[in-house]
């Protein structure tokens, strides 16, 4: 790719090419997929006979005998939240694969996040950004100025450049009740996160997001994983030394021994995240990193696009 010298001065790379993959992936895309997620009530007015029923109040008919139908009044703009796990099972694979994906789950997280926030801005939206391991270790509030995107873009660089440190646990219930406490705002919450905390705890993962929901927040919840291995567990039929990103602690194990085992975990895991997401209005977004970037973002884009107008 040849690049204006100056211009990657200026905006450095990673914003370049989130400029770039917007233009490619936003583009023929009549509607924001994301204006419109928080409708508030304005007024009610009468209602006119052959319309929609849709939006009738039927209590306030109930008190009234009177036919009112309640009337919306969209935000023009939005307020988002990027989450970002950063804890050192995010870092894997460490190395590239053979037929395997060309980043980590972390550079996947930067990147779609990266692409997400060019689409705010070119919407004039105040964007976020919230990075945690075992502890919030970074939490900025959404501004929508150029200065401030300037300095997420910044911090997204840094983590860029940190990829490759060890035992960074995982802490993903207590970073989103903090988030929760910390984001008075109704605001889109977009979480980014393989989900493999040491605990595992479904329950207390929903409560933390529910804490989300409770607060009038959208939630969007990116799963990250890399699906050949992380979902499969397609390693070579040997003994091998499984290392934990985040301990240290090592195993020695043959996989075909307990390939079936572990596959039936994780599905069951997947679809339980799925069906619990589903029931709390939760948009779980299931990822493999070894689809792409782009692809990923611009096939829930437009899946979104169209739920949203086939509900206005």
């Amino acid at each position: 790719m040849n690049v204006d010298p100056s211009l990657l001065q200026r905006l450095g790379r990673l914003e370049l090419l989130a400029r770039q993959a917007v233009e490619g992936f936003i583009t023929g895309m009549h509607k924001s997929p994301f204006h419109g997620f928080s409708v508030e009530f304005a007024e009610h007015r009468l209602y006119n006979p052959g319309e929609s029923t849709r939006h009738i109040d039927w209590k306030l008919y109930g008190r009234t005998d009177k036919l009112f139908v309640k009337r919306y009044e969209e935000e023009t703009n939005l307020r988002c939240q990027l989450v970002l796990d950063c804890s050192s099972s995010m870092w894997y694979p460490a190395e590239v694969q053979p037929n395997g994906p060309d980043m980590n789950k972390l550079k996947f997280a930067i990147h779609s996040s990266a692409a997400l926030m060019e689409l705010f801005r070119r919407q004039r939206d105040a964007v976020g950004l919230s990075v945690f391991s075992e502890d919030l270790d970074a939490h900025i509030p959404a501004k929508s100025s150029a200065a401030h995107m300037r300095m997420i873009y910044h911090e997204l660089e840094r983590l860029l450049d940190s990829v490759g440190q060890r035992q960074k646990a995982t802490s993903t219930v207590e970073a989103l009740h903090q988030i929760a406490e910390a984001s008075p705002r109704r605001s889109l919450v977009i979480v980014f996160s393989d989900l493999l905390d040491r605990g595992g705890d479904v329950d207390e993962l929903m409560a933390a997001l529910q804490h989300l929901r409770h607060n009038k927040h959208e939630v969007v919840l990116f799963h990250v994983l890399e699906d050949s291995t992380e979902m499969n567990f397609d390693f070579a039929d040997r003994p091998t030394i499984f290392e934990d990103l985040e301990t240290g602690e090592e195993v020695r194990l043959h996989p075909m021994e307990v390939r079936a085992a572990y596959r039936d975990r994780m599905a069951n895991l997947r679809k339980e995240l799925e069906i619990r997401c589903a029931q709390y209005r939760i948009d779980w977004v299931d990822v493999d990193i070894a689809s792409g970037v782009f692809p990923v973002l611009s096939a829930y884009l437009v899946k979104r696009a169209k739920l949203r107008s086939s509900r206005f």
